[in-house]
């Protein structure tokens, strides 16, 4: 860990969508932490300002801003509000089991129904082309910009029962991939953190009625654990931060060993 970064990135603004609670908040926490004028982004206004008033506390600056990533004319509301910034963390997404209404379907693709396709590609996929496209252009005029992603592991190796979940956060990294080879002359790096299962929200509530849950599920991973939603954010600050001017166009998993990168 780093012991004091608490100018790391100072005089930088960074939004990190999707940030009112878990991983998003985590990286804010830490980026306001480092020294960044951190906006929280949220569907929710209640959670968004939850987290905007636990950074105000620690004495860090932040402000909350409600939109939907998935839709064009909230995400140009969001930067009539934001106005450019310099870091992007595109957080936002989710997984099959918060799109099925009640009945937490995690069925194989030959089982699965294309309209359950849709919201999982529009969240974590098109979600991040809006809001990148968006924010891009003030990065390209300021010659200096960071863009991360934050994707799964399902995407970078392949998982059984979630093969369009995968299939969306795949895209993403070859989107990013991409998009960081034509803006890198321009001083704007582009790279993807990819994750392993995390403990929160329902697997956490699962992991907490059940001791045992978590070593079982840990098993494939050489860390022996889940992940913690604090485990992605220091190194979320690092490839948004200076140090980071050589790097782009990369995935880092941060999964506890469960895929290896090479």
């Amino acid at each position: 860990m780093i012991r004091d970064w608490s100018n790391f990135i100072g005089g930088r603004t960074a939004l990190v969508t999707g940030s009112g609670d878990g991983v998003g908040r985590a990286i804010s926490m830490h980026m306001a932490r480092a020294g960044a004028e951190v906006w929280i982004n949220d569907i929710d206004a209640a959670r968004a300002d939850k987290v905007v008033a636990e950074i105000i506390s620690e004495s860090g600056i932040a402000h909350s801003v409600v939109a939907d990533v998935c839709n064009p004319e909230s995400v140009h509301a969001m930067y009539d509000s934001t106005g450019p910034v310099d870091i992007l963390v595109n957080n936002a997404g989710s997984g099959v089991r918060s799109w099925v209404d009640g009945s937490n379907r995690l069925v194989t693709f030959a089982e699965s129904s294309p309209t359950e396709w849709e919201p999982l590609m529009r969240v974590n996929l098109t979600g991040v082309l809006h809001v990148t496209h968006t924010y891009l252009p003030g990065m390209l005029a300021k010659e200096w910009g960071r863009i991360l992603s934050i994707v799964s592991d399902a995407g970078r190796r392949g998982e059984r029962r979630q093969v369009v979940y995968g299939a969306a956060k795949a895209a993403a990294m070859g989107f990013s991939r991409g998009l960081a080879a034509e803006v890198g002359r321009r001083g704007v790096t582009v790279n993807c953190i990819s994750l392993g299962a995390m403990q929160h929200g329902s697997l956490a509530d699962a992991v907490a009625d059940d001791p045992d849950l978590e070593g079982k599920l840990a098993a494939a991973y050489p860390i022996g654990r889940l992940g913690r939603v604090d485990d992605p954010a220091p190194l979320a600050v690092l490839l948004c931060s200076d140090a980071a001017d050589w790097i782009t166009g990369q995935v880092y998993p941060v999964d506890g060993g469960y895929a290896p990168a090479l």
